[in-house]
């Protein structure tokens, strides 16, 4: 069985069907790029893979747990529950600007660690919890390059820095799947190389992780696994030789020439 197993997932807004059956697996440890024409439905397949979107019919199965099933109900804190399994770095960062990075990166699993407690907690449990939280989220900024702007504000830093950061804020929570929304799509080339090189270095450590992107090179050279997408639906999906040295697809064909096109 494959650790990540979505079946027949659809998404309308309205009277626009986004997401027309999808179908996709992938082992842990792989890395999966999507890739396609704005409004092809990239993000929206990766919203509704993260519960941030609720797909109106489909199945999410992890490591062998049914996630979701869109014929069954589910209360707001279960779905919130589902969400932690997946951690997604958007594109415009989100930081809190009134937080230094540290902060950032410790906020939310401090804040779901002392809410999911059974019983209240003391005040020096509640002071060991955060120096815990604060101890692994030191380490995963020094794995991001940046053990040296932890006090700072995300004002101070660069768009590479800032994205870093946020990559080390979804690490913090340990998700089993880490996804990424077009995570250089505002930063230039300089930057842009910056972020990347933390997404390989965690493909060498192993992370499983999902990645919506628009740089072709690097889906290439870094994904096990690689989907195109185009008008809702899956129109390609093989290895990165298949996809970008033999595809099958007119519309891949067409894609991959326009994609060159900019490049050149």
């Amino acid at each position: 069985m494959a650790f990540l197993d979505v079946k027949g997932i659809f998404k309308r807004f309205g009277k626009t069907e986004v997401l027309k059956g999808i179908d996709l697996s992938m082992e842990k440890g792989e890395v999966l790029a999507i890739i396609g024409s704005s409004g092809s439905g990239k993000t929206t397949l990766l919203r509704c893979m993260n519960f941030l979107e609720t797909p109106d019919a489909g199945t999410i199965t992890l490591d062998g747990e049914e996630l979701y099933d869109a014929s069954a109900k589910y209360t707001d804190n279960e779905i919130r529950e589902k969400r932690l399994h997946f951690g997604l770095v958007f594109q415009s960062f989100n930081l809190f600007p009134q937080y230094t990075v540290l902060k950032n990166v410790c906020l939310a699993p401090e804040l779901m660690r002392i809410n999911q407690s059974k019983t209240k907690l003391s005040r020096p449990e509640k002071a060991k919890i955060k120096r815990d939280i604060e101890d692994n989220a030191r380490s995963i900024l020094a794995s991001v390059g940046l053990s040296d702007k932890l006090m700072n504000y995300p004002c101070e830093l660069s768009g590479g820095q800032q994205q870093r950061v946020a990559i080390a804020r979804a690490l913090a929570m340990n998700p089993a799947i880490l996804c990424f929304d077009e995570p250089t799509s505002a930063l230039d080339p300089e930057l842009t190389g910056e972020v990347l090189r933390v997404i390989k270095e965690l493909k060498d450590a192993g992370r499983t992780m999902i990645l919506v992107t628009h740089e072709m090179g690097f889906a290439r050279s870094a994904a096990d696994k690689v989907i195109f997408m185009a008008d809702g639906i899956i129109e390609e999906y093989g290895t990165p030789e298949e996809v970008f040295g033999n595809p099958s697809s007119d519309k891949t064909k067409t894609f991959l020439e326009k994609s060159l096109e900019n490049i050149n």
